[in-house]
């Protein structure tokens, strides 16, 4: 009994030494905040990566993304370790090269829209032919766009798209520089509220979630440090759900909106999600084959087993016990 007490006392300080070991090699976690990623803020704001990793005498280092395309790019170049895009986006960079994966919902938001002045004329996706829109490249807005356009029988052939940043897409319609722009909120909500934008088309079934990313060669070298990540997610998501008045706070702060901007950004994002799975993949695989039969994806792409590449629900299955 003494031998076998002895054993298990080795085998468990083994898995300890180990666990510690993998900790020890990483010196730095490299992680996004974003306004399009609420949660975020609360996790950068009350230092609860911080508060997890300090022992480890890890530094975490916060880098802003502007949009999904920032994101997946900083991802790509190793620059960050955790990303924050929409999921459909995540998509097109797996398929494009980018060894990411899936593996947390930080919210299911309706974020993106077709928006346009109100002197525009413009009230149907059908009234876009022949007009100049603002968007941004690679990321969620882009994929709702080119999807209400091939509903509406057009491609991106029968617009002028003007490519910008989201901020800066917003700015092009307020100037008359554009006839409309694929918004993103809490921007989309600010040219709502105060210029008086229309959002003249929605469909809320077609922004494709909000997912944490991580890169895969990370997330295979130190597994134990994504769960722990993904736990501190789960606090902050938990703090923000609990009080709303500080999470809108946050997002004041960083955005420098007003509250009724903010509470117009928030009515139109649930954070009740946590672990990925098939509602997501259903989704995201479902833009997939949206954006396939609108030639933005190659007809020879296996959408299915992207998807299927992209999405790890395992590390947050274990991290929040479910």
């Amino acid at each position: 009994m003494k031998s076998f007490l002895r054993l298990a006392l080795s085998v468990f300080a083994g898995v300890v030494a180990i666990g510690t070991a993998r900790a020890a090699d990483v010196s730095e976690i490299r992680v996004d905040w974003a306004t399009y990623n609420p949660v975020s803020l609360i996790l950068k704001d009350e230092g609860i990566l911080e508060k997890e990793f300090e022992k480890d005498g890890i530094k975490i280092t916060w880098v802003q993304s502007a949009g999904s395309n920032k994101a997946l790019e900083f991802l790509n170049a190793g620059s960050l370790d955790f990303g924050s895009t929409a999921g459909a986006a995540a998509l097109i960079g797996r398929i494009n090269g980018n060894p990411i994966k899936s593996v947390y919902v930080y919210s299911r938001p309706e974020w993106t829209a077709l928006v346009t002045r109100k002197d525009t004329g413009i009230a149907k996706v059908e009234d876009l032919k022949g007009k100049s829109i603002a968007v941004t490249r690679g990321t969620d807005p882009h994929i709702f766009l080119v999807r209400a356009l091939a509903d509406a029988g057009l491609t991106e052939k029968d617009v002028s798209l003007v490519l910008l940043q989201h901020a800066d897409g917003r700015l092009a319609l307020k100037r008359g520089d554009v006839d409309a722009w694929a918004g993103l909120d809490p921007i989309m909500a600010s040219a709502e509220i105060e210029d008086g934008d229309v959002l003249f088309y929605r469909k809320p079934e077609n922004n494709s979630w909000g997912v944490l990313n991580v890169r895969e060669e990370f997330a295979a070298a130190h597994p134990d440090i994504v769960k722990r990540v993904l736990a501190s997610y789960e606090k902050a998501r938990t703090e923000a759900l609990k009080d709303p008045t500080r999470l809108k706070a946050a997002l004041v702060t960083a955005t420098k909106l007003p509250d009724t901007v903010i509470e117009r950004q928030l009515e139109r994002t649930n954070l009740g999600y946590t672990v990925i799975g098939d509602a997501q993949r259903e989704t995201i695989e479902a833009a997939g084959l949206a954006l396939q039969k609108a030639d933005v994806i190659n007809a020879d792409v296996d959408v299915k087993q992207a998807v299927s590449a992209l999405i790890d629900p395992s590390y947050a299955s274990a991290a929040l016990g479910q």
